[in-house]
């Protein structure tokens, strides 16, 4: 018995734990062009993105203003799904809006 102790105390001791990490997150941007209209940018910020109305319209006066906007911080698989969702939404509406993705510094 005192084998079986002494085994199992080893196995104890010698076991690591793994450190988790933070996946990288990315940025969604979105880009201006003359053809979007300002009410559907907000229209893709408050339904996709999930922005309250005050913050959509910030974002979308960047876009304006700026050139690009920031529409949120996501992980990889999460920034694809939304601009996916942006490009379907801008085509079925007729609107040339890009939408990309950028790794976060």
């Amino acid at each position: 018995m005192a084998k079986e102790d002494s085994f199992i105390q080893e196995k104890i001791e010698t076991t690591d734990r793994e450190s988790v990490q933070e996946p990288p997150l990315y940025k969604v941007l979105l880009h201006n062009d003359d053809y979007t209209t300002m009410d559907f940018v907000v229209l893709v910020l408050q339904t996709v993105f999930h922005k309250d109305t005050d913050e959509a319209t910030r974002i979308m006066l960047n876009v304006h203003h700026q050139g690009v906007g920031i529409a949120g911080l996501y992980t990889r698989e999460i920034g694809e799904t939304k601009v996916a969702i942006v490009h379907r939404m801008a085509r079925r509406n007729q609107f040339p809006l890009r939408c990309s993705l950028e790794k976060d510094s």
